[in-house]
């Protein structure tokens, strides 16, 4: 039995779980999410706690059984506290602004890089810090949006400019070694 699989998933009460067939809804009050599991989950409801039972022990059941609880788990916390990504944008000229919903990055191209928010997602911009902040309900969208941000700029390893996620470390290389004098 999956240990995380078998974990209830506690109901908040300012959240409304709907459950049809193998289509799970869950709003509250930053939105509403909804997913279709696969049909070998029984998804259920019951005491404030979502639980999660596959139907068969095969092989493909179990390794489905921790994912689908974990995935509900992330709607619940998504529709109630939200998630987010902060990148960081290093390097002269490298800058980021937001134009209406837009936002738009300046990385050294000759043109500027724009991208636009897709539905319950939000850009924020410290042009001082030189941070980015990627916040929405849905976790897997807002990892791969920051992930798109990522690439318009991916950090080289000489200087180090570019996009990163906040925190995240980059290996440096030495650059020539140049000439010696005889």
């Amino acid at each position: 039995m999956s240990r995380i699989g078998r974990l209830p998933v506690p109901v908040p009460e300012k959240v409304q779980v709907s459950i049809d067939g193998s289509e799970v809804t869950v709003k509250g009050p930053k939105g509403t999410l909804t997913r279709r599991f696969d049909a070998r989950m029984e998804v259920s409801l019951e005491d404030d706690a979502v639980h999660v039972k596959r139907l068969s022990n095969e092989r493909q059941a179990r390794a489905l059984h921790g994912l689908t609880r974990a995935l509900i788990n992330n709607m619940v916390v998504g529709v109630t506290e939200g998630y987010s990504k902060t990148l960081e944008i290093r390097g002269t000229g490298y800058r980021a602004e937001l134009q209406g919903q837009n936002l738009v990055m300046h990385l050294g191209y000759s043109h500027p890089v724009v991208m636009e928010p897709p539905e319950n997602l939000s850009f924020e911009v410290n042009p001082r810090a030189g941070t980015v902040k990627v916040n929405g309900i849905n976790k897997e969208v807002v990892g791969r949006i920051a992930a798109q941000i990522r690439d318009a700029r991916p950090v080289e390893p000489y200087q180090g400019k570019g996009v990163r996620y906040q925190g995240e470390r980059v290996r440096r290389k030495a650059g020539k070694a140049g000439k010696t004098a005889l």
